[in-house]
């Protein structure tokens, strides 16, 4: 049996550089920040984790953060246009299992995961991610081995084209449960 807690988290948003200027106090998903700050340039986590985006609706170029001080934020995170929303990540206790696709729509080669995987084409021979399936636990997708580069964060659900989610140039080559992380 799984579990998932959606009461642990909170993130502050600052318009300004090193906690400067107008605050705004997010403890849940936020779809569009445009109507309580003008722009954003630092953030606060205090307790939980969360994904920010440079788009409105959760779209663009996306940055996990768990508990800490982002004095700077834009400059750590390449996002040119700061972040216009965010994403809390529930807390999940119980098993993680996702399904991997080598072409969109579920088709081509299937490989499924209940561990993180540090090199998709090594460990499956997989040429490319392009679709998923997730059954269990939350997930990061990374566009390098070994977990670096650009991320994608991914809940329980059917992600058949990963250009819906505005990622249309992002190859995902590793993945990691999110355990542990927050």
């Amino acid at each position: 049996m799984t579990t998932t807690d959606m009461s642990m988290g909170k993130i502050i948003f600052y318009e300004d550089r090193n906690f400067q200027g107008r605050s705004y106090e997010c403890m849940s998903d936020c779809s569009d920040m445009s109507s309580y700050l003008s722009r954003c340039q630092s953030c606060r986590v205090e307790s939980g984790c969360f994904m920010v985006y440079e788009r409105p609706n959760f779209v663009g170029n996306q940055h996990f953060m768990r508990r800490g001080e982002y004095a700077d934020s834009m400059s750590m995170m390449g996002m040119s246009g700061g972040i216009r929303s965010c994403r809390m990540i529930p807390l999940h206790r119980g098993q993680f299992r996702m399904r991997i696709f080598e072409r969109e729509n579920f088709s081509g080669q299937m490989n499924e995961l209940l561990d993180d995987c540090d090199n998709i084409q090594e460990r499956y021979r997989m040429s490319e991610c392009q679709s998923c399936q997730v059954m269990d636990g939350h997930w990061l997708m990374y566009e390098q081995p070994q977990f670096r580069g650009k991320m994608m964060y991914l809940k329980p659900g059917e992600y058949r084209s990963f250009r819906d989610l505005g990622m249309s140039s992002m190859r995902p080559t590793s993945i990691r449960r999110i355990i542990d992380l927050c």
